[in-house]
Formats: structure tokens, sequence, C-alpha cells
């Protein structure tokens, strides 16, 4: 069964050459913006690389610039391919072309719709990065004397005050870790070393957080050592009164960010993939409509274009057989091999 047959006249046939044309060229240009999206989406993450644990969430921004730049040369081709369209004798040249074209911008399209349906789905996989580098972070907080973790605490400081948290989850996972170096802590004081034998790992712990937790946005100086000691402060409750740190942990800050500049892009190029699958399926039909006048004196006579030959489960059939086919002769051959051996 043909699917989505449809006559053309000639004078149909040049305006859709023509239209496709505009079309294609409107498409480059879309490709251009994903391929820029997904440079902006990748500076973006290596920017925050320091509190993340792996790399995975990068597939996305990489599938966008590799099918920005495809797109780029499927839509100059198509615009070349409608110039031809428009005179008889030179379109025959695009034959044995067209084939692999489409198989090609076919695949690259598929790819695009691809990272819009990942810009949405690794939330997990960004949260579970963010989790573990995040927690790697406060824990080098101290190691500024250290090769390769001298800026971590610039990091980490800078980080909460552009994304307005504090901690990983929040400002208590500061309790947990000696996040004050020993170059900085005097040994001969009693506090010091009480604080350090009460420890089982020997570590300084405070219920304190850095100054990069406070929020300017409070009326009150910032309390930002002996949080949870209400007699420490004058009018204090620590349980009950709203405190003057950020409450939000960096986590959270960052997941919200990340993945709303990815939905924000994920919808921007399911736009430029619904304007890369009509230019794909307007030129199925000039290029079916234009074959069908090759050998034909009357040039302008009226012809079908259609966008499948047959229906979609025998077309897809079509180019599945041969691959199984051609795997599938690949262990026959194998199996004697093993026998000999």
């Amino acid at each position: 069964m043909v699917v989505m047959k449809m006559k053309f006249p000639s004078e149909k046939r040049v305006k859709l050459a023509q239209g496709l044309w505009l079309l294609s060229w409107l498409a480059t240009v879309a490709g251009a913006l994903t391929f820029a999206l997904g440079c902006l989406l990748k500076t973006e993450l290596r920017r925050r690389a320091e509190v993340m644990d792996n790399t995975e969430i990068h597939a996305v921004p990489n599938t966008l610039m590799v099918t920005g730049l495809a797109s780029l040369a499927i839509n100059y081709f198509a615009g070349r391919i409608c110039q031809d369209a428009l005179d008889v004798a030179r379109f025959p040249r695009w034959k044995n072309v067209l084939k692999p074209y489409f198989g090609v911008a076919s695949f690259f399209t598929a790819l695009m719709l691809l990272a819009v349906i990942m810009s949405y789905a690794m939330k997990g996989n960004l949260e579970a990065s963010l989790k573990i580098g995040l927690k790697n972070g406060i824990r080098f907080y101290k190691d500024t004397d250290t090769p390769g973790r001298c800026f971590q605490k610039q990091t980490i400081d800078r980080l909460q005050m552009d994304f307005q948290c504090c901690g990983n989850t929040d400002f208590r996972d500061w309790f947990e870790v000696q996040w004050i170096s020993n170059r900085y802590l005097d040994f001969s004081s009693k506090e010091v070393k009480d604080r350090i034998k009460s420890n089982v790992d020997g570590r300084y712990l405070l219920d304190a957080v850095p100054f990069s937790c406070c929020n300017p946005a409070s009326p009150r100086p910032c309390i930002q050592t002996q949080i949870t000691n209400n007699s420490a402060h004058y009018s204090y409750e620590h349980q009950t009164e709203e405190l003057n740190l950020y409450v939000r942990g960096c986590r959270e800050a960052l997941v919200h960010y990340y993945m709303g500049l990815m939905n924000s892009i994920g919808a921007g190029v399911m736009s430029v993939f619904m304007l890369q699958a009509s230019v794909l399926v307007s030129l199925r039909l000039l290029q079916t409509s234009m074959e069908a006048v090759a050998g034909q004196e009357n040039t302008e006579v009226e012809t079908e274009g259609y966008l499948l030959e047959k229906g979609v489960k025998e077309t897809v059939m079509q180019y599945v057989e041969p691959v199984l086919s051609f795997f599938m002769m690949n262990q026959v051959a194998e199996a004697p091999e093993e026998g000999t051996a």
C-alpha cells in the first residue's frame, strides 16, 4: 500500500521545489542553531565539571553538536536537489545519490529526536553525578595546598554564592566533614585537642559552615559557627528560627538549573526536528514525482508522488532483511571454522 500518494501537475512540482528550497535553507539555519545550543550546554556542563562525578550527561550536548553539523550538510544538499528539480534534464544525476542520502538524513534526524528525549530523561544521571561530585568537592574543600585540588575551595565557594545554596543536600553536610585545614588549627589549644579526640576518625568537626553559605538578604549578621548551639547566640533558636543561611542544597539547585536549560533546549530542538522531518518528507514527494517525468516527451505531464512505495512494515523489512541475512551468513561461515579448530 502506497503511503501519502499525491498528484503533482507541473506547476505544483515547481512550487514544491521552490518552497522546499526556502525551507531547506531555513532548516540549515536551524541546524546551525542546534549546533550552537549543543556548544552552549557543553560549555555550561564543563564549567561545573569539578562537582560532577562522570560525564555521561555530556551525551546530550555531544549529540546536539553532531546532529547540528549533519543538518547543515543534509539541508545544503536538499537545496541543491531542489534547484536541479526545476530543470528536468539536470535532476536525473541525483538518482543514484538520493537513496543513501535519505538513509543518512533519516538516521541523523532520528538522532536529533533521541537528543530531545535524552534532554528530558537524563535527570537521574545528572543527579547521581552531582551527588557524588559535590560530596567529594565538600570533602576536599580544605585541600588548598594539595596539587589538583588547589582551587576546590574557590570552586565550592563560588558555586554556593552563585546558586544561593549550601552543602550537597543542605547546610548540615558541612557538619560531617572537616572543612578547615590542619594548617589553620592551633593544636596547642585544649578546645582543638578535645574536639579531635572526641571524633573516632580524628577529624576536627564543627557545627559550622563556610562564609559562602551566608544569605546576604538576611537582616541578622550571619551565624555560621555554633549553628546548633542556641546559648551561643542572643535570641536564637536554630530549630524554629529561619536561619540566615541558604537552606537549599547545591545538588537541588544545580539539577534545577541544568534541567531547566536542557528542557528549554529540548523544546527548541524539537521544533528543529519537525522542520527537518518536513524537509525530508517534502523532498521525498518531490523525488518520486520528478522520477515519473523521466523518459517522457511531455515534461509538463501530471505525475504522482508518494512517501513510501509500500506500507511501513514492508518498507522496514525491505531494509532489515538484507542486514539479517548478512549476519546469518557470517554465523554460518564461522561455524565450520569452529568445527575445524
